[in-house]
């Protein structure tokens, strides 16, 4: 089975970002972690800060890949852009988020990818991706 993680804005400096609120493990050690336990997968991983290159990296994956695990970050809550790109494609995503978003400021509270996705995994930390990569199975 062919997943992709792709991390949005930011998701980069975790580990070093408000470790209060994303912990302190950067998401590169947390991946081998989840390569090494789920390796019976082909599990790829993605991250940009650029809502067009998100976009472009849905698009190419989005026919050919059978997950994709997303964590569009703050462009969740702004991009309609790629809301349409997870419309337009044939391949199942799951929304992500590290924290509870519902539980922190208001406009974090809408997603424009929820109505275009498989499932919406929301507060369980890292682990949120574990538990999107189990719901694959």
């Amino acid at each position: 089975m062919k997943i992709i993680i792709i991390n949005g804005p930011n998701l980069n400096l975790l580990g070093k970002r408000e470790p209060e609120i994303y912990g302190n493990k950067t998401f590169d050690d947390f991946y081998q972690e989840l390569k090494l336990k789920y390796n019976t997968f082909d599990l790829d991983y993605y991250q940009s800060n650029i809502e067009g290159e998100l976009i472009d990296k849905l698009q190419e994956v989005g026919f050919s890949y059978d997950g994709i695990i997303l964590n569009a970050a703050a462009y969740t809550h702004t991009s309609v852009g790629i809301a349409d790109a997870v419309k337009a494609i044939t391949t199942p995503v799951i929304e992500v988020h590290i924290s509870n978003t519902f539980a922190r400021e208001e406009f974090r509270h809408h997603s424009f990818l929820s109505p275009n996705v498989k499932g919406i995994i929301i507060g369980f930390g890292m682990k949120s991706y574990e538990l999107a990569l189990q719901s694959f199975i």
